[in-house]
């Protein structure tokens, strides 16, 4: 009984930091900063006595993260089922830029600084803001380019999962 009250507050934990994360905002999740690094280890520390209070045995560890893994999965699985509900937790994408314009109301909402989406347009081989037909920030994270009269396209590879037989 005490391990399923680890994982139930371990589900608690989790679901508190999605929403935390979600409310709070979210820039880039696919380069974290120093400070986002930082952060994200204090909080991870800072709940760990929340989730397996004083039991600090090996089973109390893997019932924590048991009820991690499924709370994972199952949330996954839901808004993979159910749009309305990953718009809710993820966001929807955002446009940056339009046609060689700064969609200044869009990146106050980000909280990206111009230097920093000038960086992101750099990183995908364009020299300015002003060659780029569209920047969009994904719901990962990711900064989407197209420039060059929509010619040059500039994509992050996803590692695809591969089912073995």
């Amino acid at each position: 009984m005490n391990y399923l009250i680890i994982a139930l507050k371990s589900i608690a934990v989790y679901a508190f930091i999605v929403a935390a994360i979600r409310v709070f905002g979210k820039k880039e999740l696919s380069q974290l900063s120093v400070i986002d690094l930082t952060f994200i280890l204090l909080i991870s520390n800072s709940v760990q006595n929340a989730m397996v209070g004083s039991d600090t045995t090996l089973l109390g560890g893997f019932a924590a993260a048991t009820g991690l893994f499924a709370t994972n999965f199952i949330l996954k699985k839901f808004m993979y089922n159910h749009q309305a509900v990953s718009k809710f937790i993820q966001g929807e994408p955002l446009m940056l830029i339009y046609e060689g314009k700064v969609r200044h109301q869009a990146l106050e909402a980000t909280e990206f600084s111009v230097e920093e989406l000038e960086a992101a347009v750099r990183e995908h081989g364009v020299s300015s803001i002003e060659n780029v037909n569209l920047a969009i920030l994904e719901v990962d994270g990711n900064i989407s380019v197209i420039a060059n009269d929509y010619t040059h396209k500039t994509t992050k590879k996803r590692k695809t999962k591969k089912i073995l037989r």
